[in-house]
């Protein structure tokens, strides 16, 4: 514990503690970076430091579990690092991330773990961990896993069946990934998009070197070639896909960035069928619809490209805070990955060079609260689960955070449920000039966060520190997710049928040379003519149409007068 956070004494007075299971009308008394005490009447030292919360709700802080800071993705590298990115949180009621660091294909994960720290270390304000992606596979990045999870307090890694030629696994490796995740007890994170099609129906774009030109004619070079390219069918098909890897590798799943409503429809379907499957979804995909792409000004249309992208149906974002109201996605994170209009003009010409991400570290929680519960999706006990409760258990955090109650990390947020802001490029802290909330009204605002016992932001104003914040351990094997699992697998587990050996006779079989097994997939030949004796069945045949056929190699038979035709000659009735 720091000096400075053992120095102060705060007893916030007069308010509603909230958890994700309770309200009641508490003091809480905070002293050494832990809180101490909660309930009334509190017996406490004197020089505390007295914050009136009358009227207010107490909440744990706020845990976003999805931020880029300080990254470079597709040319381009994010406007806020760790020192801008998590003041920014502070001011909006988070008290803790958890940043991503994406290596490049064979870069070590070790490597790219430790640079990102170094840099981390030095400028966060606020508490902080990381996921580590795990963008291609091998031997190398597996033992680099367990060392990650044993030595370096890594509990999370993150997979892509999206992004091609770049993050993308394939199936086989994504099964291997998510058995290892399982025997080292991490957390399996996917990000679920058909890469393989999304990068299909981009070359029918005609936006690859050998894509058809005829495309091109098409003329789609704008910001709608993100929502074109990238059908929630895509997404949900690969959605389905993982949670059936996953369950094939007896591992629990936890989907990102879910966008659509047929893909929260697998995820329901799984829930109910027992599977061990989380979800998170992102800020903006409960609030924005994909019509942005469509707006006349480039500039706004580009600003909201991200991945999987907005969707059309303006139906989707009211049926994903549903979603996250009745339990079936867990989670609901920022996603932040800032970037400048001009750093989103690379992609002027070609949608596919307009990097990915929207910000929103800073309006998260408040942006949640206007959709959320002033919009009667959930109550407060919900919306500290899905922002802060839900993530301290999933990440094996809780009760140490997310939730207030004597023995936890003082992470708390004194809410103003009756203030409100308007939200505006103009006045945020979180770095860049785009903001998709831009003009948003939001009712319930953050008046003074509290991170490791240190009072860092009250009513507009900071103190805090760069470098301030810590990183955080993370444990693995977290019950909430593993303890259903090994029940599961217990209730599952196959074994052979016990039965009196076969005793009776068995043919004998001639070996003549040929193969006595069927032959696998792989190794079936090309059958050079059709049951029907003749030279083409177009039903069966790989008939093409472009005049070259698969049999054009054989020579022609020659042709042959049929003297006694079926049904007698018909030369008497010409």
């Amino acid at each position: 514990m720091s000096s400075s956070s053992a120095m102060v004494r705060i007893l916030i007075k007069g308010g509603k503690v909230v958890n994700d299971d309770c309200t009641q009308e508490a003091d809480v008394y905070i002293e050494n970076g832990i809180i101490q005490q909660v309930g009334k009447e509190l017996m406490i030292p004197g020089g505390a430091k007295v914050i009136d919360a009358s009227g207010k709700l107490v909440l744990p802080g706020g845990i976003d579990t999805s931020v880029h800071l300080e990254e470079s993705f597709m040319n381009a590298t994010t406007v806020d690092d760790f020192y801008s990115g998590t003041k920014a949180a502070l001011a909006g009621g988070t008290t803790m991330v958890i940043g991503h660091v994406l290596p490049e294909k064979n870069e070590s994960l070790l490597e790219a773990y430790e640079k990102c720290r170094h840099s981390a270390d030095s400028k966060a304000c606020c508490d902080y961990a990381l996921h580590i992606g795990v963008t291609w596979w091998g031997p190398k990045v597996r033992a680099e896993m367990e060392k990650l999870v044993r030595d370096k307090g890594v509990n999370s890694f993150q997979m892509f069946m999206a992004y091609k030629d770049m993050f993308m696994l394939r199936d086989s490796e994504l099964f291997q990934v998510l058995q290892h995740c399982k025997d080292i007890g991490a957390i399996a994170r996917v990000h679920a998009e058909n890469g393989e099609l999304v990068s299909e129906v981009r070359d029918l774009l005609g936006f690859t070197v050998c894509g058809a030109k005829e495309a091109l004619d098409l003329g789609i070079s704008g910001p709608e070639g993100i929502e074109i390219s990238r059908p929630e069918e895509l997404e949900a098909e690969a959605t389905h896909r993982a949670i059936t890897i996953a369950n094939r590798a007896h591992c629990p799943i936890y989907l990102v960035n879910v966008s659509s409503m047929s893909a929260g429809d697998v995820v329901a379907t799984a829930k109910m069928q027992g599977k061990v499957v989380h979800g998170e979804t992102t800020t903006a995909h409960t609030v924005l619809n994909g019509m942005q792409y469509y707006h006349q000004d480039w500039s706004h249309a580009a600003a909201h490209v991200t991945v999987p992208p907005l969707r059309l149906d303006p139906n989707t974002p009211n049926f994903l805070m549903s979603l996250l109201g009745n339990d079936t996605l867990n989670v609901v994170g920022s996603d932040h990955r800032p970037f400048t209009v001009k750093q989103k003009a690379m992609g002027k010409d070609d949608f596919t060079k307009i990097p990915h991400g929207l910000p929103g570290i800073q309006d998260r929680m408040s942006v949640i609260w206007e959709k959320g519960v002033i919009g009667g999706k959930m109550d407060e006990n919900r919306f500290v689960a899905v922002t802060s409760s839900n993530a301290a258990k999933i990440y094996n955090l809780y009760p140490r955070k997310g939730r207030i109650i004597p023995g936890a990390d003082a992470d708390v947020v004194v809410w103003d449920p009756e203030g409100s802001k308007i939200i505006s490029v103009e006045n945020q802290v979180q770095g860049g000039d785009i903001n998709p909330y831009e003009g948003l009204r939001c009712h319930g605002v953050p008046i003074v966060t509290i991170s490791r016992g240190r009072l860092v932001y009250e009513n507009g104003m900071f103190t805090c520190a760069e470098g301030s914040g810590k990183f955080c351990p993370l444990r693995t094997f977290p019950d909430y997710l593993y303890k259903k699992m090994v029940q599961r697998e217990k209730c599952q587990a196959v074994k052979a049928v016990e039965r009196e050996p076969y005793t009776g006779e068995v043919v004998a079989v001639a070996n003549s040379g040929k193969r006595e097994t069927g032959s696998s997939d792989l190794d079936t030949p090309t059958r050079p003519c059709t049951r029907h004796g003749g030279m083409r069945d177009l039903h069966e045949s790989s008939f093409s149409l472009s005049g070259a056929q698969i049999d054009d190699n054989i020579p022609k038979r020659s042709s042959a007068r049929i003297l006694a035709p079926p049904g007698g000659r018909s030369s008497g009735i010409w």
